[in-house]
């Protein structure tokens, strides 16, 4: 018997796939397969030299929006407002019901998780803005009349992301591994320590120590690397090629592992849907959590190794092999955030729609006394998405392939500007068959699921 039925994944995992694919897995997986190789072709053809500028392109947006953004009036505001729905949401933890009824599931699991994909996508990096540990850092400052983002220690360089990424591990196992999903308890907990960890972080390294730390800062400003909107180098807020504005993510340490923890931790979430797990797992004599923990550690460990390796390989094409292999799989990760995107609305976006919907209503009675706060309460939840499964179905195929499409474009605007001219297109094919791949893996998983 599993530890979690399926009211219990609904929230802690996702919503699978409603209907089968209207389409035969073979011409799914030939279409995707044939799409990346031609668009590795076009590129190959027609793109020589780099085009993307990264933070140094963009068109200037009105200087009234720049000084609007940029105003600690609106700043403030939209803090303190975060602030109290976080304080809001933590009442409802501590004081609500502890089952699948209390929003604080949903709030975490969907609107956090999820929205904040589709937040950042639509306007960028938002989290750093409006992080609540953050304000509350900085209010814990105003009161003790010290500067927050003044630090007694630098943090080391060799340090990168490592700390986010090793938060990020630690969220998506919670959501994904952890015992007794149906219960607040574990996510009170992990919260407590999350909140701990970064405030005293914050106090020993200043502000600055969000942006390397935080797994939701992170998680937030590689994903708004995808919107439209962005920073140039001068400070001007502008508008831009979504993929040009990814080209501007500087490398960093641990970067590369992040990378893999979020594509890594989706699709061992479609895996766990699947009986050829299932049906192992009940059966084994072993502790179903230490497998799970097992299985969500080699899904992000094959997906760091893979594409490290073939960033490394890139490297080596030509007469002389490129210095720093090891620093490749950074300066090409970012090319791995349009497959991440494109894994996210194919297997969350049921989720973030019915179940979104059904946080909203429940936020409105959060102790369950009858209460309609934000008067939500008495609203319904349309299932009509559900009605049109096909829809639904390609929706998943498409967003799969064109964030893999995304992808190779990405890498080989990289790879020209990186490896020797002659060599370029070359030094590209092992990055081609790691994409291919993923999409030929992550169209099973759809499948399957």
């Amino acid at each position: 018997m599993t530890r979690a039925g399926a009211g219990d994944r609904l929230l802690a995992h996702g919503v699978p796939t409603v209907e089968p694919l209207p389409i035969p897995l073979s011409f799914a997986v030939t279409g995707a397969v044939l799409a990346l190789v031609v668009s590795f072709v076009v590129l190959g053809l027609a793109w020589r030299r780099p085009r993307f500028r990264g933070d140094e392109s963009g068109r200037p947006l009105p200087p009234f929006l720049t000084r609007l953004v940029d105003s600690l009036v609106t700043r403030w505001v939209l803090r303190t407002l975060v602030l109290a729905f976080a304080l809001y949401v933590a009442v409802a933890a501590s004081l609500g019901p502890d089952s699948l009824e209390n929003p604080t599931f949903g709030v975490v699991y969907v609107l956090l998780w999820v929205g904040l994909v589709a937040v950042s996508v639509l306007v960028g990096p938002v989290w750093p803005v409006v992080n609540p540990v953050r304000t509350l850092h900085r209010v814990l400052a105003l009161l003790s009349r010290t500067d927050p983002d003044a630090s007694p220690r630098d943090l080391p360089r060799w340090l990168g992301q490592w700390p986010a990424t090793f938060g990020l591990y630690a969220f998506v196992w919670l959501e994904l591994v952890a015992p007794d999903p149906s219960r607040l308890g574990p996510l009170r907990l992990w919260f407590a320590l999350y909140a701990s960890a970064m405030i005293l972080g914050a106090s020993v390294y200043g502000t600055r120590w969000f942006a390397r730390a935080d797994p939701f800062e992170m998680y937030s400003s590689v994903i708004g690397r995808l919107s439209p909107f962005g920073r140039r180098t001068d400070g001007a807020l502008v508008a831009r090629n979504p993929l040009a504005n990814l080209d501007g993510m500087r490398p960093a340490p641990g970067l590369t592992a992040a990378m893999a923890v979020l594509l890594g931790s989706t699709a061992f979430d479609s895996i766990q849907s699947t009986t050829a797990w299932i049906g192992p797992v009940q059966s084994s004599s072993l502790d179903q959590v230490l497998l799970e923990t097992l299985g969500l550690s080699a899904c992000c460990l094959f997906v760091f190794i893979t594409f490290s390796g073939a960033a490394m390989a890139s490297g080596l094409a030509g007469d002389r092999p490129t210095a720093h292999l090891r620093a490749l799989p950074d300066r090409y990760a970012h090319s791995l955030v349009p497959i991440i995107v494109g894994y996210v609305v194919a297997h969350y976006l049921t989720l973030l729609v019915i179940v979104g919907q059904q946080t909203i209503v429940r936020l409105s009675d959060p102790l369950a006394r009858g209460w309609n706060v934000f008067g939500t309460a008495d609203l319904g939840v349309s299932n009509d998405l559900l009605a049109h499964p096909t829809a639904i179905a390609t929706t998943q195929v498409i967003a799969v392939v064109t964030g893999h499409v995304l992808g190779v474009v990405s890498a080989h605007d990289r790879a020209v500007r990186l490896l020797p001219a002659d060599a370029a297109l070359r030094g590209q094919l092992p990055l081609l068959a790691v994409m291919i791949l993923y999409t030929v893996g992550g169209l099973l998983l759809l499948f399957l699921a």
